[in-house]
C-alpha cells in the first residue's frame, strides 16, 4: 500500500507552468505525476484556457478528470466532454468595462472566448494571438464578439505593457468584471468575483477535498487566488515577479521539468515515511 502524499490534490496551471513552450508535457513531468496519482493524489488541471482550447491537450495526455478552465469560470469534465457548470460575463458589462479602458488609455484591441464546449475564441481587427498555436476566428467588427455568450474578454494594448494595462483596467473596471493577466499580451476580464480560486474550491469540493488538501503550481499573476486559496504555492523559475512573491516555494522553470522536481521530492518523503526499520508507519 503506497504512503500518503503530503498534499491528496495537485493543482497545475497549463501555459508556462504544465506545459512547455512547444504545447508538449515532457516525460518525466507524465511520470511524475501518474507516480502521484498511483500514490493516491489527484491531479486537477486549473487554467485561463477555456474548456474548448484544452481538448486536445487532454486527448494527448490521457487526461479524463475534471479541468477548471477559463480562469476559473468553467468546470469541464475531461472523460465526459461535458461543462459541469459555467459562469458567463455579461456582455453588457463587458463593453461598458472596454469603453472606460480606452477612456484612459486610448484603442485597444480585443477578443472573446465564447461559452460551452464548442465555443470559438472571435479577435477583431488589430488583435494577434498571443498564443499562436491556439485557433480563432477573426470578426469584421468588435460588435461580433458580444453575439453568442462569452466567458471572457482578453484584451491588448498597441503600446502598454501588460502590467500598466492590468493596472489601469483594475482602476477603472472595478466591479464590472475582474481583471486578470494570465500570461504575456494576455490582460483579460471575466465575471465579477471569479477566479483560478474559486474555480479551484468548487472543484475541491466535488472531489471531496479541500485547500489544505491542495499544492497548487503556477506561474502568473492570474494563480495568485489559487496561490492563497492552497495550502502550498510553488512559483515556476520563469513565473512572474508578483506571483514569486506571494509562492511559498520556488521549483525549476516549465522547460526544467519544475513540477516533476517537486512531486518526486514529495514521493520520496512519502517513501521514507512508509517505512522505518521496515515497518508501516502512520
Amino acid at each position: 500500500m503506497a504512503a500518503p502524499l503530503a498534499y491528496s490534490l495537485i493543482a497545475t496551471d497549463l501555459d508556462g507552468t504544465l506545459l512547455r513552450g512547444d504545447d508538449t508535457v515532457s516525460d518525466r513531468s507524465r511520470r511524475a505525476l501518474a507516480a502521484a496519482r498511483e500514490g493516491g493524489a489527484r491531479h486537477l488541471v486549473v487554467t485561463g484556457r477555456p474548456a474548448p482550447r484544452v481538448r486536445p491537450l487532454f486527448d494527448d495526455l490521457g487526461y479524463d478528470g475534471l479541468a477548471v478552465c477559463g480562469q476559473g469560470a468553467q468546470l469541464y469534465d475531461a472523460g465526459a466532454d461535458r461543462m459541469v457548470w459555467s459562469v458567463t460575463l455579461d456582455r453588457e458589462l463587458a463593453e461598458v468595462a472596454l469603453g472606460k479602458i480606452e477612456a484612459e488609455v486610448g484603442e485597444v484591441f480585443a477578443a472573446v472566448d465564447q461559452d460551452g464546449v464548442e465555443g470559438l475564441t472571435l479577435i477583431e481587427p488589430g488583435y494577434e494571438m498571443p498564443h499562436p498555436t491556439l485557433p480563432a476566428v477573426r470578426v469584421p467588427g468588435r460588435n461580433v464578439l458580444w453575439e453568442e455568450p462569452i466567458s471572457k474578454v482578453l484584451l491588448r494594448h498597441p503600446t502598454l505593457a501588460d502590467d500598466e494595462l492590468a493596472g489601469v483596467a483594475r482602476a477603472v473596471v472595478g466591479s464590472l468584471a475582474t481583471v486578470t493577466m494570465s500570461g504575456p499580451g494576455t490582460v483579460e476580464l471575466q465575471p465579477c468575483g471569479v477566479t483560478k480560486a474559486t474555480g479551484l474550491a468548487l472543484a475541491a469540493e466535488r472531489l471531496g477535498l479541500c485547500a489544505a488538501d491542495t499544492i497548487a503550481f503556477g506561474d502568473m499573476p492570474n494563480d495568485i487566488p489559487m496561490f492563497a486559496w492552497a495550502a502550498h504555492g510553488v512559483a515556476m523559475a520563469n513565473a512572474h515577479h508578483e506571483l514569486k512573491r506571494r509562492a511559498d516555494e520556488l521549483t525549476l522553470s516549465n522547460e526544467e521539468d519544475g513540477i516533476a522536481v517537486v512531486l518526486e521530492r514529495m514521493l520520496r518523503t512519502a517513501d521514507g515515511r512508509k517505512s522505518v526499520g521496515g515497518r508501516q508507519l502512520a
